[in-house]
């Protein structure tokens, strides 16, 4: 009897079509000659031709001096240079370059002319963009694999100056370890359900934790003890604390807290579905996410709503910012710069923020509807763009701390890369064989971390946008991850109640 399939497989695709008269090549001897058009085009450098470009910058599309003729010879390098003239930087930069989204990695001639099939006589757009002036190391192996929790580490989280990292977990304790020689510092007691949700203040003086007991928790990270009893007002299970300082539960309702008197300050409580994400902004803004479908916009000083961002067809799971790096780092960059006096801390990390914030505080956030948006809200509640192309909800997502590009986490076991200005997707990272639960950038945003299902790490280069390193260990599916703020070390719990560095 003969079985109707309901697809066919990719093997059974009709050849592509030709043109009449034209013999049929097979796919391989096809990309063969491809690849040898390629290498010949290649070698086939005029050292005279030159391309009429235009240098823009990347962020705010900002003209930087005249039309250039450029050598097709020219590399990113001396791409660099003439930028570092033409800004007149006492101390050369380095910088990306990018034509229509694409980076160029090599010369004007391979990347312009040759991958882009780009004419030498049409002028051509190049937008530059800052990089890090330091390189995080790929991280290679675990150090240390850290036992002490009795159920699944559901959350890990390092301070803000990089010192020391937070786990909270099913068995209801929050413990702090000691980074130098990755041993329990302190177990947190207090908790009588889950901890779900971690949060270091700015100054790493203080650490909230919240919990499906309904309740928040401040504790004394250097002496392991309870700051005061803990502190009731919601009324259901707590999934999400943001300081400055701030937290949010599935009652639907948002409560900004004083810190030090601990009472509630106000509520807000426009959402008609449980509240999913909390953002504090450095703009003035709070931002919470919802199972309602939107995002809402808060004034920061007065609790009151500023615009909400309509568009997701299903419930909001989590929201970024472009400033996410900068708000929780504070003062604290990758020199490991110590600071005296709290005045002098607040005022370098003031400094900080106003030079590397960009143009203004952009928004993501991602549903289970498979899609991102990416908002400006200072601007006004229409996206800057509506991301598409996964396949499955999209679990989570993350800026990187230059804000240049967003990745998303998907249970379509991919990661995606966009541009984290204009929304243009970049390209997709492969690896995993479960569904992608975290993703984290490195603090020099060359790098992007994921954990997943299938019980791996892996850590892929922004540059040639392929696996830098598989990272097995864990037994079970991993939870959560978190690369430290300096860079050397990362986090990773999961099922198997393991804390992995």
């Amino acid at each position: 009897m003969a079985m109707k399939r309901d697809s066919p497989d990719a093997h059974d695709a009709p050849p592509a079509p030709h043109a009449p008269g034209e013999r049929y090549v097979k796919p391989r001897i096809r990309k063969e000659r491809d690849a040898a058009a390629r290498a010949a085009a290649l070698a086939n450098v005029d050292p005279a031709r030159t391309v009429v470009a235009q240098l823009k910058s990347h962020e705010d599309g900002a003209v930087l001096g005249p039309l250039l003729n450029l050598p097709a010879t020219s590399t990113v390098s001396q791409l660099a240079e003439i930028v570092n003239q033409l800004l007149n930087n006492d101390d050369e930069l380095p910088y990306s370059f990018f034509v229509d989204g694409k980076e160029l990695s090599s010369s004007i001639h391979e990347d312009i002319i040759v991958n882009q099939g780009k004419s030498a006589e049409e002028m051509v757009v190049i937008s530059y963009s800052p990089q890090a002036v330091f390189k995080v190391r790929t991280v290679t192996r675990c150090s240390s694999s850290l036992n002490g929790h009795t159920e699944a580490v559901l959350i890990v989280c390092f301070s803000p100056d990089g010192s020391m990292l937070a786990t909270g977990s099913g068995d209801t304790t929050i413990r702090i370890w000691d980074l130098n020689t990755e041993t329990p510092k302190f177990t947190l007691q207090g908790h009588t359900n889950w901890v779900q949700m971690l949060a270091w203040s700015p100054d790493a003086k203080m650490l909230a934790s919240g919990s499906m007991d309904k309740t928040v928790r401040l504790w004394d990270p250097k002496t392991g003890k309870a700051l005061g009893d803990a502190l009731k007002s919601h009324s259901q299970l707590i999934t999400g604390i943001s300081w400055e300082p701030m937290h949010r539960s599935k009652d639907s309702s948002i409560k900004v807290w004083n810190a030090l008197t601990r009472q509630v300050l106000f509520t807000m409580t426009s959402h008609t579905a449980p509240a999913t994400c909390v953002k504090w902004g450095g703009a003035g803004f709070i931002y919470s996410a919802s199972r309602d479908k939107t995002v809402r916009v808060w004034n920061a000083a007065d609790g009151k709503l500023v615009r909400v961002l309509e568009g997701h067809g299903h419930w909001v799971n989590s929201i970024a910012l472009s400033t996410d790096f900068l708000c929780r780092t504070g003062p604290w960059d990758h020199t490991g710069r110590k600071y005296a006096t709290a005045e002098e801390a607040h005022a370098a990390a003031v400094a900080r923020y106003d030079n590397e914030k960009g143009a203004s505080e952009r928004v993501a956030s991602c549903s289970d509807d498979f899609t991102i948006f990416l908002w400006n809200p200072e601007v006004g509640k229409k996206p800057i763009a509506r991301l598409t192309g996964h396949m499955q909800l999209v679990n989570h997502i993350s800026f990187s701390p230059d804000g240049r590009t967003l990745a998303s986490a998907s249970f379509d076991k991919s990661v995606k890369l966009w541009d984290g200005i204009s929304g243009k997707f970049i390209d997709t990272l492969r690896g995993h064989v479960g569904a992608v639960y975290q993703v984290t950038f490195s603090s020099d945003s060359r790098q992007v971390l994921s954990g997943s299902r299938d019980s791996t790490l892996k850590v892929f280069d922004l540059k040639t946008k392929k696996l830098k390193m598989d990272l097995p260990g864990h037994a079970d599916e991993v939870f959560s991850v978190d690369w430290s703020p300096g860079g050397d070390k990362v986090a990773s719990g999961g099922k198997d109640r393991v804390v992995k560095m």
